[in-house]
């Protein structure tokens, strides 16, 4: 029997053959005790393997499961916001439906307004086109328009406004303080009423006055022209705003709101009415009156002229023609323009 050289002597022991069997019992116990302890070694050596791939496959499954779990909080919250963002949606569209309603609301008013508007305008289309609308209030008005300018006619006819060439005084308000001095010859037309000048000395001359005639036939133009003019407005419709008191060649103009100066004033009122809250009369003549007054009139009944022309469209003259600007209304209202306004 060979002996092993990786054995170390001092390991060797030397059995006598009497403990031989002894010994080889032995050593075949400690061969199987070895053995089984093997066989322990590898089953517990297989478990314990199977214990750390379970255990890792534990850890892994932790893993993932803690990786889900991040997912799932993170989803949480997405879900959150948009949970939030949800119900801030909902107040929102809960508002805008309020808000909605209001108009629909609005809109059902405004709806039934705009049908009770609806009808008014077509009753008012039908009334426009019925028996009393335009048409009927256009033919009205022209018939209106018609018969004004037949009654005018019918003044013009009376009180005839007719030019002739030939030198003659400044007509109008020549002797009113303030407004026009002096006298200057017309080398033009001059005009007449009913064949009858009217003429008007400056203030410094009339008491050189010898031919009563004169007065008499300008105080009596003067007539004819209020007279023409008072009928002319009643016909038109239109409150003078200096009302005219006929009486032929005493024909007087009245003057609700005086603007002439204070010593004028109270030389008008000492012989009509006390105090100054009565409208004042103004004479339209020059006998046994003064001559202020009596051009003061003049002015006031060339203004009621003036208002007629403005009321039918048309500039006066001037404050110094109230027989042209008589003849220019007389005029106007006789042209077939005047159908049309």
């Amino acid at each position: 029997m060979e002996s092993d050289p990786t054995v170390n002597s001092q390991d060797l022991k030397v059995i006598q053959w009497e403990d031989y069997e002894h010994e080889l019992a032995r050593l075949v116990s400690l061969s199987f005790a070895l053995q089984d302890a093997k066989e322990k070694k590898q089953s517990f050596q297989h478990k314990l393997e199977s214990h750390i791939q379970v255990q890792a496959e534990s850890l892994n499954r932790s893993n993932e499961l803690e990786e889900l779990q991040q997912k799932l909080d993170a989803r949480k919250s997405v879900m959150d916001n948009m949970s939030t963002r949800t119900k801030v949606a909902e107040e929102d569209i809960k508002s805008k439906e309020e808000a909605l309603s209001s108009e629909i609301r609005s809109l059902l008013v405004a709806g039934t307004a705009l049908h009770v508007a609806s009808k008014r305008l077509e009753d008012a289309i039908k009334l426009l086109y019925g028996e009393r609308g335009n048409l009927h209030l256009m033919s009205s008005h022209r018939m209106l328009r018609k018969r004004q300018q037949f009654m005018v006619s019918q003044v013009s006819f009376l009180y005839p406004v007719k030019s002739f060439v030939g030198q003659a005084r400044e007509l109008e308000l020549e002797s009113f303080p303030g407004t026009f001095t002096g006298s200057k010859p017309l080398s033009e037309r001059s005009l007449s009423i009913a064949g009858l000048q009217l003429s008007m000395l400056p203030m410094q001359k009339m008491s050189f006055f010898s031919d009563k005639k004169e007065v008499q036939r300008s105080a009596t133009a003067l007539g004819y022209v209020a007279h023409a003019v008072s009928l002319v407005a009643s016909y038109l419709e239109v409150p003078l705003r200096y009302p005219v008191r006929l009486g032929g060649s005493h024909s007087h103009i009245i003057d609700y709101a005086p603007s002439i100066e204070p010593s004028l004033l109270a030389m008008c009122t000492s012989d009509m009415y006390p105090g100054n809250q009565k409208p004042l009369e103004f004479p339209l003549f020059l006998e046994g009156q003064d001559t202020t007054r009596a051009a003061y009139a003049v002015f006031l009944l060339n203004k009621d002229i003036e208002q007629l022309l403005n009321f039918i469209g048309v500039k006066s003259l001037g404050p110094r023609y109230v027989l042209a600007n008589l003849k220019e209304l007389l005029r106007t209202i006789a042209s077939p323009e005047y159908m049309e306004t």
